[in-house]
Protein backbone atom coordinates (compact mmCIF):
# COMPACT_ATOMS: atom_id res chain seq x y z
CA UNK A 1 0.00 0.00 0.00
CA UNK A 2 1.21 3.50 -0.83
CA UNK A 3 2.18 5.51 2.23
CA UNK A 4 -0.29 8.25 1.34
CA UNK A 5 -3.14 5.72 1.49
CA UNK A 6 -2.22 4.27 4.87
CA UNK A 7 -4.04 7.06 6.71
CA UNK A 8 -6.93 7.42 4.25
CA UNK A 9 -10.38 7.26 5.87
CA UNK A 10 -12.44 7.83 2.73
CA UNK A 11 -15.85 6.20 2.93
CA UNK A 12 -15.63 5.66 6.68
CA UNK A 13 -17.64 7.10 9.57
CA UNK A 14 -15.95 8.20 12.80
CA UNK A 15 -17.71 8.94 16.08
CA UNK A 16 -15.88 11.04 18.67
CA UNK A 17 -17.24 11.67 22.16
CA UNK A 18 -16.16 14.89 23.79
CA UNK A 19 -15.74 15.88 20.17
CA UNK A 20 -16.63 19.56 20.21
CA UNK A 21 -13.50 20.97 21.85
CA UNK A 22 -9.94 20.25 22.90
CA UNK A 23 -8.37 17.02 21.70
CA UNK A 24 -11.72 15.73 20.47
CA UNK A 25 -12.14 18.70 18.15
CA UNK A 26 -8.70 18.13 16.66
CA UNK A 27 -9.48 14.47 16.03
CA UNK A 28 -12.84 15.27 14.42
CA UNK A 29 -11.20 17.73 12.04
CA UNK A 30 -8.36 15.33 11.24
CA UNK A 31 -10.71 12.44 10.47
CA UNK A 32 -12.84 14.63 8.20
CA UNK A 33 -9.75 15.89 6.36
CA UNK A 34 -8.73 12.25 5.89
CA UNK A 35 -12.06 11.59 4.16
CA UNK A 36 -14.38 10.37 6.93
CA UNK A 37 -17.87 11.50 7.78
CA UNK A 38 -18.02 12.34 11.48
CA UNK A 39 -20.36 12.14 14.44
CA UNK A 40 -19.61 14.87 16.98
CA UNK A 41 -20.93 14.07 20.46
CA UNK A 42 -20.79 16.16 23.62
CA UNK A 43 -23.17 17.49 26.24
CA UNK A 44 -23.67 20.92 24.62
CA UNK A 45 -25.42 20.55 21.28
CA UNK A 46 -24.67 24.12 20.21
CA UNK A 47 -20.92 23.42 20.36
CA UNK A 48 -21.39 20.25 18.34
CA UNK A 49 -23.48 22.10 15.76
CA UNK A 50 -20.91 24.87 15.40
CA UNK A 51 -18.10 22.40 14.78
CA UNK A 52 -20.27 20.41 12.38
CA UNK A 53 -20.74 23.54 10.28
CA UNK A 54 -16.99 24.18 10.31
CA UNK A 55 -16.24 20.58 9.28
CA UNK A 56 -18.63 20.63 6.35
CA UNK A 57 -17.44 24.04 5.17
CA UNK A 58 -13.76 23.06 5.37
CA UNK A 59 -13.90 19.48 4.10
CA UNK A 60 -17.27 18.84 2.49
CA UNK A 61 -17.80 15.80 4.73
CA UNK A 62 -21.05 14.97 6.50
CA UNK A 63 -20.94 15.97 10.17
CA UNK A 64 -23.66 14.84 12.55
CA UNK A 65 -23.91 16.72 15.88
CA UNK A 66 -25.45 14.75 18.76
CA UNK A 67 -25.98 15.86 22.34
CA UNK A 68 -24.89 13.15 24.76
CA UNK A 69 -23.85 12.93 28.40
CA UNK A 70 -21.71 9.80 28.26
CA UNK A 71 -22.14 9.21 31.99
CA UNK A 72 -25.80 8.34 31.32
CA UNK A 73 -26.35 4.76 30.12
CA UNK A 74 -29.53 5.57 28.17
CA UNK A 75 -27.98 8.61 26.47
CA UNK A 76 -25.06 6.49 25.31
CA UNK A 77 -27.46 3.96 23.82
CA UNK A 78 -29.38 6.78 22.12
CA UNK A 79 -26.13 8.19 20.69
CA UNK A 80 -25.25 4.85 19.09
CA UNK A 81 -28.75 4.37 17.72
CA UNK A 82 -28.83 7.89 16.24
CA UNK A 83 -25.45 7.47 14.57
CA UNK A 84 -26.42 4.19 12.92
CA UNK A 85 -29.85 5.48 11.91
CA UNK A 86 -28.46 8.63 10.28
CA UNK A 87 -25.16 7.41 8.80
CA UNK A 88 -25.63 3.65 8.53
CA UNK A 89 -22.35 2.50 10.04
CA UNK A 90 -19.50 3.39 12.38
CA UNK A 91 -15.96 2.45 11.42
CA UNK A 92 -14.03 4.42 14.04
CA UNK A 93 -15.08 5.08 17.63
CA UNK A 94 -13.09 7.41 19.87
CA UNK A 95 -13.98 7.39 23.57
CA UNK A 96 -12.56 10.81 24.32
CA UNK A 97 -15.06 12.40 26.71
CA UNK A 98 -13.73 12.76 30.23
CA UNK A 99 -13.75 14.87 33.36
CA UNK A 100 -11.30 15.46 36.21
CA UNK A 101 -12.66 17.80 38.88
CA UNK A 102 -10.06 18.89 41.40
CA UNK A 103 -10.68 18.54 45.12
CA UNK A 104 -8.75 19.92 48.09
CA UNK A 105 -8.44 16.64 50.05
CA UNK A 106 -9.44 13.04 49.46
CA UNK A 107 -11.66 13.07 52.54
CA UNK A 108 -13.82 15.70 50.84
CA UNK A 109 -14.57 13.62 47.75
CA UNK A 110 -18.31 13.06 47.89
CA UNK A 111 -20.08 9.96 46.67
CA UNK A 112 -21.76 12.11 44.02
CA UNK A 113 -18.42 13.38 42.71
CA UNK A 114 -16.84 9.93 42.77
CA UNK A 115 -19.76 8.40 40.86
CA UNK A 116 -19.79 11.21 38.30
CA UNK A 117 -16.08 10.80 37.55
CA UNK A 118 -16.35 7.03 37.18
CA UNK A 119 -19.53 7.27 35.10
CA UNK A 120 -18.09 9.69 32.53
CA UNK A 121 -14.58 8.25 32.32
CA UNK A 122 -15.37 4.54 32.55
CA UNK A 123 -19.04 3.54 32.46
CA UNK A 124 -19.79 5.52 29.31
CA UNK A 125 -16.83 4.14 27.31
CA UNK A 126 -17.69 0.61 28.46
CA UNK A 127 -21.28 0.80 27.26
CA UNK A 128 -20.53 2.59 24.00
CA UNK A 129 -17.69 0.22 23.15
CA UNK A 130 -19.87 -2.78 23.96
CA UNK A 131 -22.63 -1.59 21.65
CA UNK A 132 -20.58 -0.29 18.74
CA UNK A 133 -17.85 -2.92 18.92
CA UNK A 134 -20.44 -5.67 18.62
CA UNK A 135 -21.89 -4.05 15.51
CA UNK A 136 -18.41 -3.51 14.08
CA UNK A 137 -17.81 -7.25 14.33
CA UNK A 138 -21.07 -7.85 12.47
CA UNK A 139 -20.12 -5.38 9.73
CA UNK A 140 -16.69 -6.97 9.31
CA UNK A 141 -14.27 -4.57 10.99
CA UNK A 142 -13.54 -1.31 12.72
CA UNK A 143 -11.23 0.54 15.05
CA UNK A 144 -11.96 1.66 18.60
CA UNK A 145 -9.73 4.20 20.33
CA UNK A 146 -9.83 4.84 24.06
CA UNK A 147 -8.37 8.10 25.38
CA UNK A 148 -6.76 7.52 28.75
CA UNK A 149 -4.32 9.73 30.68
CA UNK A 150 -0.80 9.58 32.04
CA UNK A 151 -2.52 9.89 35.43
CA UNK A 152 -3.41 6.21 34.98
CA UNK A 153 0.20 5.26 35.68
CA UNK A 154 1.43 8.39 37.48
CA UNK A 155 -1.49 9.48 39.69
CA UNK A 156 -1.29 12.53 41.91
CA UNK A 157 -3.18 13.06 45.13
CA UNK A 158 -5.74 15.45 43.67
CA UNK A 159 -7.04 13.20 40.85
CA UNK A 160 -7.34 9.76 42.47
CA UNK A 161 -10.85 8.79 41.20
CA UNK A 162 -9.95 10.08 37.71
CA UNK A 163 -6.63 8.23 37.72
CA UNK A 164 -8.37 5.03 38.85
CA UNK A 165 -10.93 5.32 36.05
CA UNK A 166 -8.24 5.90 33.44
CA UNK A 167 -6.19 2.97 34.72
CA UNK A 168 -9.29 0.84 34.34
CA UNK A 169 -9.72 2.22 30.82
CA UNK A 170 -6.22 0.98 29.98
CA UNK A 171 -7.20 -2.47 31.23
CA UNK A 172 -10.51 -2.32 29.39
CA UNK A 173 -8.64 -1.61 26.15
CA UNK A 174 -6.88 -4.97 26.36
CA UNK A 175 -10.06 -6.77 27.41
CA UNK A 176 -12.09 -5.42 24.51
CA UNK A 177 -9.24 -6.06 22.07
CA UNK A 178 -9.49 -9.70 23.09
CA UNK A 179 -13.30 -9.74 23.05
CA UNK A 180 -13.63 -8.32 19.53
CA UNK A 181 -10.60 -10.01 17.94
CA UNK A 182 -9.74 -10.72 15.23
CA UNK A 183 -12.19 -8.42 13.42
CA UNK A 184 -12.08 -5.17 15.40
CA UNK A 185 -8.98 -3.45 16.74
CA UNK A 186 -9.09 -1.70 20.13
CA UNK A 187 -6.26 0.60 21.20
CA UNK A 188 -5.68 3.45 23.62
CA UNK A 189 -4.00 6.85 23.44
CA UNK A 190 -2.60 7.85 26.83
CA UNK A 191 -1.99 11.63 26.71
CA UNK A 192 0.10 13.63 29.09
CA UNK A 193 -0.65 17.31 29.76
CA UNK A 194 -2.01 19.12 26.72
CA UNK A 195 -2.57 22.86 26.49
CA UNK A 196 -6.26 22.74 25.57
CA UNK A 197 -8.89 25.19 26.81
CA UNK A 198 -8.85 23.36 30.15
CA UNK A 199 -5.28 24.52 30.71
CA UNK A 200 -6.50 28.12 30.96
CA UNK A 201 -7.31 27.33 34.59
CA UNK A 202 -3.74 26.18 35.32
CA UNK A 203 -0.94 28.21 36.80
CA UNK A 204 1.00 28.08 33.55
CA UNK A 205 4.17 29.56 35.05
CA UNK A 206 4.25 26.80 37.66
CA UNK A 207 3.43 24.22 35.00
CA UNK A 208 6.27 25.48 32.83
CA UNK A 209 8.75 25.11 35.68
CA UNK A 210 7.49 21.60 36.44
CA UNK A 211 7.63 20.62 32.77
CA UNK A 212 11.32 21.48 32.65
CA UNK A 213 11.91 18.87 35.35
CA UNK A 214 9.44 16.11 34.55
CA UNK A 215 8.77 16.09 30.78
CA UNK A 216 11.54 15.16 28.37
CA UNK A 217 10.33 17.68 25.78
CA UNK A 218 10.00 20.25 28.59
CA UNK A 219 6.54 21.51 27.61
CA UNK A 220 2.90 20.63 27.35
CA UNK A 221 1.44 19.28 24.14
CA UNK A 222 -0.40 21.41 21.60
CA UNK A 223 -3.87 20.03 20.75
CA UNK A 224 -2.97 19.26 17.12
CA UNK A 225 -0.15 17.00 18.33
CA UNK A 226 -2.68 14.29 19.22
CA UNK A 227 -3.65 13.88 15.56
CA UNK A 228 -0.81 11.59 14.49
CA UNK A 229 -1.66 8.97 17.10
CA UNK A 230 -5.38 9.24 16.39
CA UNK A 231 -4.96 8.80 12.62
CA UNK A 232 -2.57 5.91 13.18
CA UNK A 233 -5.04 3.95 15.28
CA UNK A 234 -8.07 4.92 13.16
CA UNK A 235 -6.55 3.88 9.84
CA UNK A 236 -4.98 0.90 8.14
CA UNK A 237 -1.58 2.21 9.24
CA UNK A 238 -2.17 0.26 12.48
CA UNK A 239 -3.64 -2.85 10.86
CA UNK A 240 -1.46 -5.18 13.00
CA UNK A 241 -1.86 -3.23 16.25
CA UNK A 242 -4.49 -4.00 18.87
CA UNK A 243 -4.59 -3.96 22.65
CA UNK A 244 -1.90 -1.26 22.68
CA UNK A 245 -1.66 1.70 25.04
CA UNK A 246 0.37 4.47 23.41
CA UNK A 247 1.79 7.24 25.65
CA UNK A 248 1.65 10.67 24.03
CA UNK A 249 3.23 12.51 26.88
CA UNK A 250 6.29 14.31 25.59
CA UNK A 251 8.30 11.77 27.56
CA UNK A 252 8.39 11.61 31.32
CA UNK A 253 5.11 11.76 33.19
CA UNK A 254 4.00 15.39 33.22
Amino acid sequence: MEHTRLFDLSGKVALVTGGSRGLGREMVLAFARAGADVVIASRKIENCEALARDVTAATGRNALPVACHVGEWEQVERLAATAYERLGRIDVLVNNAGMSPIYDHVSNVSEELYDKVLDVNLKGPFRLTSLIGTRMVEQGGGSIIMVSSSAAIHPTSNVIPYAAAKAALNAMTVGFAHAFAPTVRVNCIMPGPFLTDISKAWDLDAFGRQAKQTIFLQRGGQPHEIVGAALYFASDASSFTTGAVLPVTGGGFG
